[in-house]
């Protein structure tokens, strides 16, 4: 058997690919604009065309591993891994890195060639950690790596997308209906249409229709606004202009972002190849995570600011029936609509609501999987690697919460001609209040470094529940040095920003809790064990 570049259901995976992508590519442009000073056209004409050479590279070569993979091992039902822009490295490189040098100095240029030396930073990060990559699948418990991507898909995907569902339920319902009753009930729709493209175009109908019951979502104002930003740009390579900033006053202020985010792209991009192996396909680590750092130091040379990562979701991809050919088409449209600058006239066209069914159906899938592909007594550790995640998206709405409120603030006293200085910072609130600060101290530190945090506690559960306790303890100490240095807990505000300290942490109390929880494994290793009840 010969796998097959297109069939039907790389329709369905192209749509949801592209939404999620899209959706990526509208936050930039907004996060920038606002907070960066970017101008429409320089993202237009020199962001966007280096997002679409780091895209086209990965969507083509996992196309391509997957086309070889089928080849090999003789099958036709082989699925390309997904690749994008990694979501919180994007946020965290704009609120940590580009918004700080542009508040600094009040010039996006520099603002932006901190970005892209932060990115081919990053990149390097990858392709070195792709060569011990494969060590640290083979020594993680399956549990501890697919917990901690359920996490992100029931919060980070998952609960946007829901909850856009239910703030318009009149046009979101129906093709989150038709996404279930298709892939859950493999109920097939008339003339053999896809469902995912069905719910694109019943979605889209029905955003336009909006008007009728209420306040309509998408307007023709917003179809002719778009068209300003049509044009075509030649990608160009920024060599010079990376290097210019690639000195230790750059490197020494943003080091303790770019490290942990190079960390995390590693690890998050083996935790869905292992998905991707427990969906039925497995990939050769090296060369996946290989190639995925050539994708982002690639980006960054040609002037995207943004890290590129294999993406969430395969599980999910895989069962919408998408094979090799939806990898090809996202890179295809999303390398036209960015070198053309034609994102914005898209998404004036095709509205979030109408794709956001086929996202949601992604993470409802990878947070099941999480738990159909892990030895049933593991259930618990996958429960237990949710917990860091949920922590860190409660911090996201919190920090959103006092973003709004002090900008809010901001304008009010602007309008009323108060003098000095007032803010609504996190920073400001005393962490003796017993009421929202206590638990504000403890979903910071069970969220700074989520990631690592997850695999951590799920690793050392399923070794408990195997009765390995002497791993368990390993584990425990693994927790221990992560704290000590300050990729995992460690935290600091500043007004509303949540800045993380790589370093030998001056808050030990952490340390010392995982050498003291070591120490209760390893002497567990030497009690009497009772047989396990059923």
């Amino acid at each position: 058997m010969r796998p097959k570049i297109f069939v039907s259901g790389d329709i369905d995976g192209f749509f949801g690919l592209m939404i999620d992508n899209l959706i990526q590519l509208l936050v930039i442009i907004a996060l920038c604009v606002w907070l960066c000073g970017f101008p429409i056209a320089f993202i237009t004409s020199v962001v966007m065309p280096g997002i679409a050479v780091s895209l086209l590279i990965g969507n083509l070569f996992y196309a391509w591993l997957s086309y070889r993979l089928g080849i090999r091992e003789g099958r036709d039902d082989v699925t390309a891994l997904p690749y994008g822009i990694n979501t919180v490295s994007l946020f965290a490189f704009i609120f940590f890195i580009l918004f700080p040098v542009y508040k600094e100095t009040g010039d996006y240029v520099a603002a932006w060639k901190a970005g892209i030396l932060a990115s081919f930073l990053s990149g390097l990060i990858e392709v070195g950690g792709s060569f011990v990559a494969g060590w640290i699948r083979r020594s993680t418990p399956r549990a501890a790596l697919l917990s901690s991507l359920a996490g992100i898909a029931i919060t980070f995907i998952s609960m946007d997308f829901l909850l856009r569902t239910f703030q318009n339920p009149l046009v979101g319902f129906i093709p989150f209906g038709i996404i279930l009753v298709q892939y859950f009930a493999n109920v097939k729709f008339p003339l053999m249409i896809p469902g995912g493209l069905l719910a694109v175009i019943v979605g889209t109908g029905l955003a336009w229709l909006s008007g009728i019951w209420g306040t309509p979502l998408m307007q023709m104002e917003q179809v002719s606004l778009a068209t300003a930003t049509i044009g075509f740009e030649f990608p160009k390579i920024y060599i010079s202009e990376l290097f210019s900033v690639l000195e230790p006053s750059y490197l020494s202020a943003y080091f303790a972002v770019i490290l942990p985010m190079g960390i995390f792209n590693v690890i998050g991009s083996l935790q869905n190849l292992e998905s991707a192996d427990a969906a039925g396909d497995s990939y050769d680590t090296k060369s996946s995570l290989l190639v995925n750092g050539i994708g982002t130091i690639a980006g960054s040379l040609f002037g995207s600011p943004f890290p590129t990562t294999i993406y969430i979701g395969h599980p999910g991809w895989k069962g919408l029936g998408a094979k090799i050919g939806y990898s090809v088409l996202n890179g295809a449209f999303i390398t036209v609509l960015s070198l053309f600058g034609l994102i914005g006239l898209i998404s004036a066209l095709i509205p979030i609501e109408a794709g956001m069914a086929i996202v949601l159906w992604i993470g409802i899938v990878i947070g099941a999987q999480a738990f159909q592909s892990v030895p049933k007594n593991h259930a618990p550790a996958v429960v237990v690697g949710l917990f860091p995640a949920l922590a860190g998206w409660a911090v996201l709405m919190v920090q959103s919460v006092f973003i709004y409120a002090d900008n809010q603030l901001q304008t009010i006293l602007s309008q009323s001609g108060v003098s000095g200085v007032h803010n609504l910072w996190m920073s400001n609130v005393s962490m003796s209040q017993p009421i929202l600060p206590y638990a504000l101290d403890g979903v910071l530190s069970l969220s700074q470094g989520f990631l690592l945090t997850a695999m951590v506690w799920a690793s050392i559960t399923v070794f408990i529940i195997d009765r390995q306790f002497k791993k368990a303890s390993i584990w425990c100490l693994a927790g221990g040095v992560l704290s000590l240095v300050g990729i995992i807990h460690a935290y600091t505000l500043s007004g509303n920003a949540i800045l993380t300290e790589f370093r030998l942490y001056y808050d030990s109390k952490f340390t010392i809790a995982y050498i003291l929880l070591a120490v209760l494994m390893f002497i567990a290793s030497y009690f009497k064990l009772s047989p396990r009840k059923e």
